[in-house]
């Protein structure tokens, strides 16, 4: 059997992924909310908290998973791209982890969660020849068109950590979301290509978290096996906007997470701009994204797959 161990570096998010490339299944993983982009708005600069919190999630993932830090093939996004002390924050955490992260730019990004969402959607016998791909990250937002072998994409500088922390009323988010809407529809009609009939799919921690929801299922007994391919429709936002509305921080916690809490709103409002941009009546969700990606690219140049 040959596997890799593959780390997903986002803006809030750290993943980490045992992957089988002969069979190509998933062996193992890790995931834990980081923070890494908190404060990088007003910084500008990846804090030393932030930077400890990543190396304390490494040094877990390393005893839980009993992978070789030094022999992971690591990428990191948006946060990252933003930071004035980047290459700072990759040199400590080489220093105190071994562990050699490349930032790689929103088209990379955007290959990368697309290839994942190709096989996902092929694992789930769901056809996989034209749909757009929503990637809804901590501080930047990736939209996807996939029309055959070809495909079109972007990547727009928000995300659910950047526009939690920049915009401090529901109606400046609201106002600020209409000018991101006007830029995303721009782009896609830029693309004269007829999306009526495009399947609309979506990825990453809001997406998956309301599917959960709408499943009966809380953070702590997510099963993704049942979260993939399932959809997720307008109600259904409604539905979570009305629950993160009504209930207590703890009873939120326990739905979402630990580190999510104070942005899951902003993502599902984010969530649901892109439907309205679409025209779109629901999405499929799927867990696949960025860390599954990185996999399968790997297993495919090293012809391991």
């Amino acid at each position: 059997m040959n596997k890799i161990t593959t780390i997903d570096l986002g803006s809030n998010s750290f993943r980490v992924l045992i992957y089988d490339c002969t069979n190509h299944k998933i062996l193992d993983e890790y995931n834990e909310v980081v923070g890494m982009a908190d404060g990088v708005n007003d910084t500008g600069l990846i804090s030393i908290e932030a930077q400890r919190r990543v190396v304390d999630a490494i040094n877990k993932s390393i005893e839980k998973l009993k992978y070789e830090p030094n022999k992971a093939v690591c990428v990191t996004t948006a946060a990252m791209r933003m930071a004035n002390n980047s290459k700072e924050v990759l040199d400590y955490f080489k220093k105190h982890c071994d562990v050699d992260f490349k930032i790689i730019d929103g088209q990379e990004e955007a290959r990368l969660t697309l290839l994942a969402v190709q096989y996902a959607l092929k694992r789930e016998n769901i056809d996989s020849s034209n749909f757009i791909l929503l990637d809804i990250g901590g501080g930047s937002t990736e939209i996807i068109v996939n029309k055959g072998a070809e495909y079109f994409s972007k990547s727009f500088n928000f995300g659910i950590v950047t526009l939690t922390q920049k915009y401090f009323s529901k109606d400046e988010l609201i106002s600020q979301l209409e000018v991101y809407k006007r830029d995303i529809k721009a782009f896609l009609d830029s693309l004269d290509i007829d999306l009526n009939p495009f399947t609309f799919v979506a990825t990453a921690g809001t997406p998956t978290t309301i599917a959960a929801i709408k499943l009966g299922q809380d953070f702590f007994h997510y099963d993704k096996e049942k979260v993939n391919g399932s959809t997720v429709n307008l109600y259904d936002l409604e539905d979570c906007l009305n629950i993160f509305k009504n209930e207590t921080k703890e009873n939120i916690t326990k739905l979402v997470g630990k580190g999510r809490v104070e942005f899951i709103e902003v993502g599902v409002f984010i969530y649901k701009s892109i439907f309205e941009v679409l025209e779109k009546n629901e999405s499929i969700v799927l867990d696949d994204g960025l860390r599954e990606g990185v996999a399968i690219d790997f297993c495919i140049k090293s012809k391991l797959a």
